[in-house]
């Protein structure tokens, strides 16, 4: 498509590539495919800075559409580690002190040092280009508030992401009413500007419009997480070879009520009842795990079953995930989505999910082919495991069905936001 016939579509998002984890991968596969849509994006985002993870292989996606990257230096904690780059993963109980610490001096969260200079930049762009409409994506919340005030000086529709809830997020800490107030205030007016709401779940819809009366149900379009399926071809550069061994492998990392324990509680009862196992399973832990976590896998005696890869790059990621027979999956809350589990789905291998009641179950109960368990049923995953153990020895592990995987392929839902763009532009 020509590029001089596309419309233009200014993207806020402070996580973006080359930073890793999952919570740039939405953002990125947008503006990857939406030139293929018609739209043309413009990234407004954060200069490199410290963080967990970084992945460059990420930007490589969008070399061939030229796309244009505004990188803009933030006022936050992230930027006194840019010069080290990666940041390691702190403690759980450092990490519940720089919350406690984050959320009571800074509103809605610590990237407001951020907003002043990326509303600066971005009116800048506004001289070169007639942007057609503004995108912002969350968390940080920040993201939002740049949105609002470029809407109201440039009046321009705003699209609003919530990739995770605001108010009702599992991981916010209120210090006092007033905090919890103000920030139900910014959602409002956020609210109240934006054209279009995206939530990556029911769950988050559900949540605001019981917070929001003012809100109706059309108002909250549910946009899902999704797989990019040019991530599954097969790089003649990356192989990891397949195990002998039942391998289960689970990327991403693990924090707050998100945890390892009671999976590898149930690992250890399971080949401590039938010792010939401890020769045929191995869990696969791709990402950084916490001190505290290495130290309780040792503990358990698991060193043998338990491969820590670090920190991965999307591709290599991957590559392990093909060469798994279970992928695994952990969540504590109903209010999160979890990107992981639409590319688990994308890869066609059977999910072992330990997650509560909610629409992520059901989200793995309509795919079928997966087994879900309590994520703090230690004797519940334990029978999970000999299940599977026994289904792969059979060769008879299940498949998700491939309707409902389709459902979440990325090329699709850029399609769908391209026309929910295109509608405001009409309007």
């Amino acid at each position: 498509m020509n590029p001089s016939s596309l419309r233009n579509v200014l993207i806020i998002a402070y996580y973006f590539p080359p930073m890793g984890l999952s919570g740039v991968q939405r953002t990125l596969k947008f503006v990857k495919y939406l030139p293929q849509f018609g739209w043309q994006p413009t990234v407004l985002t954060v200069t490199p800075t410290g963080y967990f993870a970084q992945d460059y292989t990420l930007l490589e996606e969008l070399h061939p559409h030229h796309v244009e990257i505004e990188r803009v230096g933030s006022l936050d904690p992230n930027r006194l580690f840019r010069r080290k780059g990666v940041v390691k993963m702190p403690s759980e109980r450092w990490r519940k002190i720089f919350t406690f610490i984050s959320d009571t001096f800074f509103v809605p969260d610590n990237k407001i040092g951020w907003k002043r200079k990326a509303v600066r930049a971005a009116e800048e762009l506004f001289k070169k280009k007639n942007f057609d409409v503004i995108y912002a994506t969350a968390p940080p919340f920040t993201d939002f508030l740049i949105g609002m005030e470029l809407h109201k000086k440039f009046h321009k529709p705003l699209v609003i992401d919530y990739r995770d809830p605001w108010h009702d997020y599992p991981y916010k800490y209120y210090p006092t009413p007033l905090h919890k107030l103000r920030n139900y205030k910014l959602e409002k007016k956020v609210l109240k500007a934006s054209s279009r709401i995206l939530v990556t779940g029911r769950r988050t819809k559900e949540l605001i419009l019981k917070r929001f009366k003012f809100l109706e149900y059309h108002d909250v379009t549910i946009l899902s997480h999704g797989y990019d399926p040019a991530d599954f071809t097969d790089d003649p550069k990356i192989h990891v070879d397949k195990s002998k061994r039942l391998r289960i492998a689970h990327a991403g990392v693990f924090y707050g009520d998100r945890t390892p324990k009671h999976f590898l509680l149930a690992l250890k009862d399971a080949i401590v009842a039938q010792p010939h196992l401890k020769d045929q399973i191995e869990l696969v832990l791709i990402g950084n795990l916490q001190d505290e976590q290495e130290k309780y896998i040792k503990s358990l005696g698991l060193e043998g079953n338990v491969t820590i890869t670090g920190y991965l790059d999307h591709k290599h990621c991957i590559e392990y995930l093909k060469s798994s027979d279970i992928l695994w999956m952990t969540l504590n809350n109903d209010k999160q989505s979890p990107g992981k589990l639409y590319e688990y789905l994308g890869l066609r291998k059977p999910i072992l999910a330990c997650v509560p009641e909610g629409f992520i179950k059901q989200t793995l109960e309509e795919a079928e082919g997966n087994i879900i368990v309590d994520p703090t049923d230690v004797k519940g995953i334990t029978s999970a495991i000999y299940q599977l153990y026994e289904l792969h020895k059979k060769n008879r592990l299940p498949i998700p069905k491939e309707e409902i995987v389709q459902k979440y392929n990325r090329i699709e839902l850029t399609n769908k936001l391209s026309k929910i763009l295109g509608f405001l532009v009409v309007e």
